[in-house]
């Protein structure tokens, strides 16, 4: 679909969603790979965590009286499973988005695309969304800490007698917490194509993200909500079905459900890492700001070593999505 750039900041959610689904399909051979070597591991992580987890924890609260000293080696495993696997899943998860975002942005400027261009572009690309990955998970810390902090005062402050005040209190709480959660996430997968596609990155490309949702902050919450509750549904299932479905269902029906979850999983990763990209010339647009798909172009090949200044002024032309 050839869009005008006034129209993009027009573009309906369905209309992304659907843009979106249709760039695999420009370079078929290039987003294989990528799903199959990192999309795929990311997603089966995610779900086969609770799978490992789940009997070590199980572990853990059989030894603590009885065997003081297996105890502590059972909770040292699970420590040490949950620091590895907490380096997998940041990692991985900023390896797809730089292999993605770099991917898509190469062939809305018509940039020669293959898997060994992305995988050649990623170390750098890697660099900026770790530094914006890092001030992002300061906000995050901050904004938890004053969160519990305000769940303490008002269990401290409100009378506990009083049931219905308390419980209406933490339920305001909770999804004020639930919408700055959900606003933060959108900030930091916009900043993340910021940090990709312009010449800024860590506080520089949360700022630029900042800018960028005003006016379209409901647009990114729905978008945000979606991407959770569909991941919150396929880990509720995968949970009862695959981790303590033993009982209830056989292993062939957990084999083949939990398979297909995590398919599932695969594709609304990828999806959803299609749809941020699209989401950022959508931003672009409603703000008038002009993507010179030249200045692109070679702002894409500094990464493989072909940089070229960017230009002082950028024009939208032609974008084509």
């Amino acid at each position: 679909m050839d869009l005008a750039p006034e129209q993009l900041q027009f573009l309906r959610i369905p209309d992304l969603l659907r843009e979106a689904t249709s760039i695999p399909k420009l370079s078929p051979k290039t987003f294989y790979l990528i799903t199959l070597t990192l999309i795929f591991p990311l997603s089966f992580a995610i779900l086969a965590h609770s799978l490992f987890t789940h009997p070590l924890l199980s572990q853990v609260q059989t030894y603590p009286q009885a065997d003081p000293a297996r105890a502590r080696h059972e909770w040292t495993v699970l420590l040490l499973f949950q620091f590895f696997y907490l380096i997998f899943l940041f990692a991985f998860s900023l390896l797809s988005t730089a292999a993605t975002v770099f991917t898509v942005a190469s062939i809305y400027t018509s940039k020669p695309v293959s898997f060994s261009s992305t995988m050649s572009a990623i170390p750098k690309v890697f660099k900026r969304l770790f530094v914006t990955f890092l001030w992002v998970s300061l906000l995050m810390m901050i904004y938890n800490f004053v969160f519990l902090a305000f769940l303490v005062l008002l269990i401290i402050a409100i009378d506990t007698q009083n049931v219905f005040l308390l419980l209406f209190s933490v339920v305001v709480i909770f999804l004020l917490f639930l919408v700055v959660h959900v606003y933060i996430t959108a900030m930091w997968h916009l900043a993340s194509v910021v940090s990709v596609l312009e010449p800024v990155y860590g506080f520089a490309a949360m700022k630029k993200s900042y800018e960028l949702l005003k006016g379209k902050i409901l647009y990114a919450g729905v978008l945000v909500f979606m991407y959770l509750a569909i991941c919150v549904v396929i880990g509720v299932v995968f949970s009862l079905v695959v981790v303590h479905g033993g009982r209830k269902y056989g292993v062939f029906v957990r084999i083949v459900v939990g398979g297909f979850l995590v398919g599932v999983l695969v594709i609304v990763n990828l999806v959803g890492l299609l749809a941020q990209s699209v989401f950022y010339y959508v931003c672009k647009s409603y703000h008038h700001e002009g993507i010179d798909k030249s200045a692109l172009h070679d702002h894409l090949g500094g990464y493989l070593g072909e940089y070229v200044p960017l230009k002082s002024s950028i024009q939208m032309e032609n974008l084509e999505i």
